[in-house]
């Protein structure tokens, strides 16, 4: 299964928009992608097949990501906190579509 992705790395300047996202298998974005995330500047967003986006935020001084699935219409989003491992392994098994029912402990939380 392909996702589309795009990100900015901060510290190099690299960065691809929502509308120019690149395909990537769950594999690639694991081995491609996750190292980067280094700053708090620094995001990846996932886009399923339906066009939602999963966000991967990083909080490198707590040793975690944050990662939604933001709803713009509700100026809110469903997220949670993960370590390095938990991130791996969700980005391997993701669903063709997310929402806060097909990715497992998510939260709602206002903007």
């Amino acid at each position: 299964m392909q996702f589309r992705v795009f990100y900015l790395i901060n510290r190099s300047g690299e960065c691809v928009s929502s509308t120019s996202a690149v395909a990537m298998t769950p594999k690639a974005i694991c081995e491609q992608m996750l190292d980067r995330l280094q700053s708090e500047d620094d995001y990846l967003g996932i886009l399923d097949a339906a066009d939602t986006t999963l966000q991967v935020l990083p909080e490198p001084d707590q040793n975690r990501y944050y990662v939604e699935v933001p709803i713009d219409a509700a100026k809110a989003s469903y997220g949670r906190y993960v370590t390095r491992a938990e991130l791996e392994e969700l980005v391997r098994s993701l669903p063709p579509t997310f929402d806060e029912r097909t990715i497992p402990g998510l939260t709602y939380r206002p903007w």
